[in-house]
């Protein structure tokens, strides 16, 4: 929580945490309580309540488990991530398949996480995605490498790239990379709210919710070649 001379105080940043072992639940709370401006406004044992609880708490971030009774985190996240008023999430597990993922980042989740993460980086996360970045990690980024790889030559362009206008193109290249806002603005010498409008446009304009979904969507249509560069014939 910081302050300007003579200024209000930011708001904190609310978070509601999601997974079926209360002895998890409790680590991640006191982790993120122990760090001034984070607050837990919840907690959330399987996929239903943690949807039910997000509605009518309207948290910042949700940390969310993918293994889960009644509804996954995986099912959650699409349900949370849908609609005129979405909601953050970020998927914490340990399970470090492709499978989930794809299947988080799909899902329209702002970031991916292992439960093995640093209590740190956790924090971190959590705060770049309330502030409007996504946490598109490296080792994820080569996992989109590999696994579009071998279907580049097939894949076709998707004609709603041809609305980005060239300074957008420049922002999703940025975006496809793995970037924070910070640093694609220090990559094209803008400021970091500008960048956060340009991801804004380049989102509405592919249909997309989220940054996240935006680096899956350009390894899937070819937009981005395996090596991390646009396809000669790409915006």
């Amino acid at each position: 929580m910081t302050r300007a001379a003579g200024g209000p105080v930011d708001p904190p940043v609310t978070v509601l945490v999601v997974d079926d072992q209360a002895v998890v639940r409790s680590g991640l709370r006191a982790i993120l309580e122990s760090e001034p401006g984070l607050v837990v406004v919840g907690e959330a044992a399987d996929g239903e309540e943690a949807v039910a609880l997000a509605r009518r708490r309207r948290p910042d971030v949700v940390l969310m488990d993918v293994r889960m009774p009644r509804l996954d985190g995986i099912a959650a996240t699409r349900l949370l991530t849908a609609g005129p008023d979405p909601v953050d999430v970020v998927v914490l597990t340990t399970f470090d398949t492709d499978e989930h993922v794809f299947g988080a980042l799909q899902a329209g989740a702002a970031g991916f996480l292992l439960k093995d993460t640093s209590p740190e980086r956790i924090v971190e996360a959590v705060r770049r995605v309330a502030a409007g970045d996504g946490l598109v990690a490296p080792e994820v980024t080569r996992r989109l490498v590999r696994r579009f790889a071998a279907a580049v030559p097939a894949l076709h362009p998707d004609p709603r790239a041809d609305r980005l206008t060239p300074r957008e193109h420049d922002v999703l290249r940025g975006l496809a990379a793995g970037l924070a806002n910070a640093e694609i603005g220090r990559r094209l010498f803008l400021e970091e709210a500008t960048v956060k409008t340009h991801v804004g446009r380049v989102l509405a304009k592919l249909g997309l919710a989220s940054r996240v979904q935006a680096v899956v969507w350009a390894y899937e249509t070819g937009y981005v070649a395996p090596t991390g560069t646009p396809p000669a014939a790409g915006g």
